[in-house]
């Protein structure tokens, strides 16, 4: 998760532009935001905890982010606590006295190798993020230009990542060599833009060029784009969790829509599971898109039989377990008249821990459905992600400790459906050689430590003792 902008535009207000982007990308981190500017050859940076309207004042944009470029962040964190001022994004740092800032989305598998490397040679970290990882490894490189230090650090970093930096003049974006997390170039007129998703680009009036490859370095100035491979290419690795659940379904990745890509995965669904049922209705919003085509390929009439409360926010990357739950129970209400004694399908996107699913049913039921049959435009997910979801551990995800039949015990279904790893890959229409699966078949492309312990505080120093 985490979203990403950056924007070299000297004659237009670079901060509202990113202000309005990260606006557009909020759906990708919820923990805080943050915006730097250079003005000049000078970098301010502005980041509070809590949602980009709320972060963001007409004040600070337009009197302590004036520049000519900028970049922007939210956060959504895997590595070090979600809850400190201290380790929201951009980060700071300086190249033989060069300022320049980084963002980052996604997560590195040696990252407490390379936080034991780096305080042995004396840095002292700020943060509990492995964002500062990268930032501290171009610093230490001395005597290089900033292109030559990040691919030096590169050399050194293993795992997700896609960057964002700013310089006193310009901005620069790169992918992991297997362009795990996403990162796309844009334009608007005669200015270029960096994104997470292309929504971004279309609310500030832009257009998306093209994804950003894996292995690629793209330098944004004000008179144009340099692009450079630090890496030979390797098999592209995308996240296909993105077409599941993480992105917006108005953006494309890869030249694939994601929501006619997940209408697709609703019908191939339906041919997989097919019931006998009196409607058909999605858990809003991320299912909506795949229980449309449910609807279409089995017959069987749509309704919209849950109203989502637009005022919660994803439960699912909520990381406080006690919020995740009471969010549940405010986010979605049943409409009596489209369940009560109706045979129901209920379509969703994914099920990580079951908690929610087990709600939904319930509430259904509660509301007088006659059976409830649930389905999920996903295969089971089985495995941690170790790049950049917070699905932790075995523990948390009931795909890795149930079968079907079980977990559809524990939600209380009527039946449960899940869509294959074939049905997925047929419906995105790209090969299953361009996504990492992990989560859903255990293969990692990039090799995962056996000692990490994939816990995101492992890196935060304890605690201070409560003041009275």
């Amino acid at each position: 998760m985490c979203s990403l902008f950056g924007i070299v535009a000297p004659d237009l207000p670079v901060a509202d532009l990113t202000y309005l982007a990260l606006y557009a990308l909020q759906h990708r981190g919820q923990e805080g935001a943050g915006i730097s500017v250079s003005n000049h050859g000078q970098i301010q940076t502005y980041k509070q905890l809590g949602l980009v309207p709320q972060v963001f004042t007409e004040t600070v944009l337009r009197q302590q982010l004036i520049g000519q470029m900028a970049i922007g962040h939210t956060r959504y964190s895997t590595t070090g606590s979600g809850h400190v001022v201290e380790n929201l994004q951009p980060l700071e740092f300086s190249l033989d006295g060069m300022p320049f800032t980084v963002a980052h989305n996604g997560n590195l598998v040696n990252q407490f190798e390379l936080h034991s490397e780096l305080t042995e040679r004396g840095y002292r970290f700020k943060t509990s993020s492995d964002t500062e990882i990268v930032g501290a490894l171009i610093a230490q490189f001395s005597g290089l230009s900033f292109e030559e230090a990040i691919f030096a650090a590169t050399r050194k970093i293993k795992g997700a990542y896609s960057l964002v930096f700013l310089t006193p003049d310009r901005v620069l974006g790169m992918r992991d060599p297997y362009g795990i997390r996403p990162l796309l170039l844009g334009k608007m007129g005669n200015h270029y833009m960096l994104a997470s998703e292309s929504p971004a680009f279309d609310i500030v009036g832009g257009k998306l060029i093209r994804d950003i490859e894996p292995g690629e370095l793209v330098s944004i100035t004000d008179v144009g784009v340099e692009t450079k491979m630090y890496e030979a290419q390797t098999k592209r690795r995308m996240c296909v969790f993105e077409y599941i659940y993480l992105a917006r379904p108005d953006g494309d990745l890869y030249g694939r829509n994601v929501y006619k890509a997940r209408r697709r995965m609703g019908e191939q669904l339906a041919l997989e599971h097919p019931v006998k049922a009196d409607v058909v209705i999605g858990v809003p919003d991320s299912g909506t898109p795949a229980a449309l085509g449910y609807a279409k390929a089995s017959g069987i009439e749509y309704e919209e039989g849950l109203i989502k409360n637009r005022y919660v926010g994803r439960t699912f990357i909520n990381p406080d377990p006690m919020v995740r739950d009471l969010g549940v129970k405010i986010k979605l209400h049943p409409i009596r008249e489209v369940i009560e004694g109706k045979r129901v399908v209920v379509v969703d996107d994914s099920i990580v821990r079951g908690t929610t699913s087990r709600k939904i049913v319930s509430l259904l039921k509660q509301t007088g459905a006659a059976e409830v049959h649930m389905r999920v435009s996903s295969p089971p997910i089985v495995s941690p992600c170790f790049y950049g979801i917070d699905t932790a551990s075995y523990d948390e995800l009931i795909g890795a400790r149930k079968t079907p039949a079980e977990i559809a015990r524990y939600l209380g279904a009527d039946s449960l459906g899940y869509l294959s790893i074939e049905g997925m890959v047929k419906a995105i229409r790209l090969s299953d050689d361009q996504f990492c699966m992990a989560c859903l078949n255990g293969k990692y492309p990039i090799e995962v430590p056996a000692s990490m312990k994939r816990e995101k505080n492992l890196l935060t120093e304890p605690a201070p003792p409560a003041v009275a």
